[in-house]
């Protein structure tokens, strides 16, 4: 059955504190705005039970109540949101193609802000369990569920050993598997010191996962010692896994550049190595990611989309769908020289302004036209007809002879 095919100027991959910016911005530009979100509003940040470094809560504020308002904001400016999972992403015929299961989506532009997923332990039987069935990632949704019952936690980070604090306000029991020799964790110290006072956990140093086992539900997790080899089960309610992410680029693989670890590279302004593709947030070839950076990104992605779908409609409206054939002159008005030649340019023009139609492209701030036009320094006279490039000329003395021969043709 052929699928479903829906229009958008931009549409935004990944919803959570970069993607829901980025679609800000795009719905306050009155651009027709989609953000697709394969989960759940929000992203990472709603793991975090309090955010205390972002600007504007002096008090701090729990993730999962940021990310609300961040939702809140995007509906008022009337961005269209599908909680579904992308399947697929192409070009076609000018526009980008973000493929759901049952509708394709074209854009003008594309903003990729699917950030990172949790890693996994790769232990035998781990997919089994995963989410609703004893392991999970976030302490902050699932905490409740596990009043007075055993958990365990796998890693010592900073969100390990901070959500294992978190939980030990309802479990009994917190174990902590940490791979390192005792005392060692990866952790703020601050973090590491009130984990260790706390008498409600317990920490199983030089152990990793190898197992999972139970029934319909996880019930125990089966650790081995690093240092002999001893297997250790522990049995417990639930699992919580905080051992780092991994980009979610999947999708993009082979049409987006990206890092050998799968990380999407880009510019200062977000552009990708796609023309029209931005990428912002966690998912970005970067040195910090946190929610105010995301924000960053996700504004500058956002207010890149908007120029370039402005510039798009443009150029089609006003060169590629000319019923004459167009001139463009590309320059940049820095340079003395250009503008000199912008003159003559002016001039030759006034002779065939009925027949032919002068547009002045000035590439000083970006040189997306000049690429787009194959021109490989300034000054340059392109000429295009019915939609097509049919000539490029440098030498502006030349101009006029071959705006006579385009006439004639």
């Amino acid at each position: 059955m052929e699928k479903k095919k829906e229009y958008y100027d931009v549409v935004v991959v990944g919803g959570g504190p970069a993607g829901m910016t980025a679609a800000i911005y795009c719905g306050r530009a009155r651009l027709k705005t989609l953000l697709i979100e394969k989960s759940l509003l929000g992203g990472l940040a709603t793991y975090t039970s309090e955010i205390e470094n972002y600007p504007g809560f002096p008090e701090g504020i729990g993730g999962t109540e940021l990310m609300k308002l961040f939702d809140r904001q995007c509906r008022k400016f009337d961005v269209d949101i599908k909680l579904t999972d992308v399947k697929a992403f192409r070009e076609d015929c000018g526009y980008k193609v973000v493929s759901t299961f049952r509708v394709d989506y074209y854009a003008k532009a594309v903003i990729i802000a699917t950030g990172n997923k949790p890693r996994l332990t790769g232990a035998r039987d781990e997919e089994k369990f995963l989410y609703d069935k004893g392991i999970s990632f976030c302490a902050t949704c699932d905490a409740a569920y596990y009043t007075d019952k055993v958990v365990m936690i796998i890693g010592s980070g900073d969100a390990a050993i901070e959500e294992g604090i978190f939980l030990t306000k309802f479990a009994k029991k917190v174990y902590v598997s940490v791979i390192h020799d005792k005392g060692i964790m990866d952790a703020n110290k601050v973090a590491q010191e009130k984990a260790l006072r706390n008498e409600k956990m317990s920490f199983l140093w030089n152990t990793m996962a190898d197992s999972f086992e139970g029934g319909e539900r996880l019930e125990r997790v089966v650790l081995k010692n690093l240092k002999t080899g001893e297997l250790l089960p522990v049995n417990v309610d639930g699992c919580f896994l905080f051992i780092g992410y991994i980009p979610d680029t999947e999708t993009f693989r082979g049409l987006i550049e990206m890092t050998q670890r799968g990380y999407i590279k880009t510019n200062e302004n977000m552009e990708t190595s796609m023309e029209g593709v931005y990428a912002a947030g966690d998912v970005r070839d970067k040195f910090l990611r946190q929610v105010a950076t995301a924000v960053g990104d996700g504004a500058i992605a956002g207010v890149m989309a908007e120029k370039y779908v402005e510039e798009a409609d443009y150029v089609k409206k006003e060169i590629l769908e000319c019923n004459k054939p167009v001139m463009v002159y590309v320059y940049n008005a820095v340079e003395a020289a250009d503008r000199e030649y912008l003159t003559r340019i002016e001039q030759f023009h006034m002779e065939y302004e009925n027949k032919i139609k002068l547009y002045r492209a000035d590439i000083y701030k970006s040189d997306k036209l000049a690429c787009k036009f194959g021109c490989e320094k300034t000054p340059c006279v392109v000429f295009v007809k019915d939609g097509n490039v049919i000539k490029r000329e440098y030498d502006i003395d030349n101009v006029k002879s071959a705006i006579s021969g385009i006439l004639e043709e």
